[in-house]
């Protein structure tokens, strides 16, 4: 299942993607060591330097366009 993210990092605009459970469970590893994670997005790969990611946040909720109650 896509999981939708967002990475905050010092001095520049969050980041937004989509990734599996599995790649989002090596990012989290990843955060808080130094040097380069890449990242495999749906879009394509993303090299961060997890030194400057600030946080992570996990959107679960799946996001709905309309008007009404959804079921």
């Amino acid at each position: 299942m896509a999981q939708r993210i967002s990475i905050g990092f010092q001095a520049s605009p969050p980041l937004a993607l989509r990734v599996s459970d599995d790649e989002l469970g090596k990012l989290r590893e990843a955060l808080g060591r130094e040097g380069w994670h890449d990242v495999e997005a749906e879009d394509g790969q993303v090299r961060l330097n997890v030194q400057h990611v600030l946080w992570l946040r996990v959107e679960r909720d799946e996001h709905r366009v309309g008007f009404g109650i959804g079921s």
